[in-house]
């Protein structure tokens, strides 16, 4: 027998079928995946494929009738006054909450990585306890603990003598987007202090004992060892947190509305609104311009995505990053 026969028959014999045999001897893993390919396909693929057809199309969506306008619905976009107010409220709310978002939630999983903190585990749960719990119950009950009619809220603060009349948290254009910001940011606080626990994790105790050992303080431990090792989990984190921060439909809806007089109505809300809306007993449904909308939203949402890519890349090529970290 040759050498080369030799090393044929070492081979697995899995690495010898084809890939026409490799899932025919998996197909009982296929076949529980089908069910929930099935459910991607008509829930996800087919809506986005869908939203890009009718974008083309002037169609209110009830009548059976559509009629081809090609970019036309974009060139509207472009023009229209409301489009572009959304768009801002998206990007302040986002480019706001992010930053407060993430300083508080590395602040919060530095203090409960540390070992001798021994109810370091509940206090993790009870701050992740938000993010689980559903967004449109959450923002239903704060809208009732902000609300300027007797809410917990006013009556704390008219209590403690801080304020004469109660604050429009929810109902003053002045204040209604730092109020659902603030709310944002408390619901998702605990989803980034994960991410953030799970970077700080990886890095090796014996640093922060040799440093200790030659008389570096917290502070010296922080910039030198935890700031450098965490910056390749920081531009992965930070990009992350932003592309959920763009897409606020539902907390939105459930507080707010779009309201007051349009001051929280965000992209998604626009284009919920341009979709179903009405005014008055007047429908001004125009499912094909709001898929356009839609479209031109998901582009940016691509564009960040794309962003963190080459963020990363980049990062990785100039030598960032720590032994051990994934790569």
């Amino acid at each position: 027998m040759t050498t080369s026969d030799q090393v044929r028959l070492d081979v697995p014999a899995r690495r010898r079928t084809g890939l026409g045999q490799r899932i025919w001897d998996a197909r009982a893993v296929y076949l529980l995946m089908l069910p929930g390919f099935v459910l991607i396909l008509m829930f996800s693929f087919y809506p986005l494929v869908m939203s890009w057809y009718y974008a083309f199309f002037d169609w209110s969506g009830l009548d059976a009738a559509k009629y081809f306008v090609g970019f036309q619905n974009f060139r509207d976009l472009m023009a229209d006054e409301y489009f572009w107010k959304a768009f801002g409220r998206s990007a302040w709310f986002a480019a706001v909450a992010t930053p407060i978002e993430l300083a508080l939630s590395l602040a919060l999983a530095i203090v409960l990585n540390d070992r001798s903190l021994k109810l370091a585990p509940v206090f993790r749960t009870l701050f992740f306890i938000p993010v689980v719990t559903t967004t449109a119950i959450v923002s239903i009950v704060m809208s009732m603990v902000f609300s300027s009619f007797n809410g917990p809220a006013n009556q704390a603060l008219q209590s403690l003598r801080l304020i004469d009349e109660p604050i429009g948290f929810l109902t003053d254009p002045r204040t209604v987007m730092w109020t659902a910001i603030g709310l944002f940011v408390w619901k998702w606080l605990g989803q980034p202090m994960i991410y953030w626990l799970a970077g700080l994790q990886t890095i090796p105790q014996e640093l922060y004992e040799a440093a200790q050992v030659d008389g570096a303080g917290w502070w010296r431990r922080t910039i030198s060892i935890t700031a450098p090792m965490l910056t390749p989990f920081a531009i992965i984190i930070t990009l992350v947190v932003l592309v959920g921060n763009m897409q606020v439909f539902a907390f939105m809806q459930a507080l707010t509305h779009g309201g007051p007089y349009f001051s929280t109505e965000v992209m998604e809300l626009y284009i919920y609104r341009m979709a179903f809306g009405a005014q008055g007993q007047v429908s001004t449904q125009r499912l094909g311009y709001a898929s356009a909308a839609g479209v031109l939203f998901g582009i940016l949402l691509i564009v960040v995505a794309v962003a963190q890519i080459f963020a990363v890349r980049k990062f990785r090529r100039g030598g960032g990053g720590f032994a051990g970290a994934p790569r």
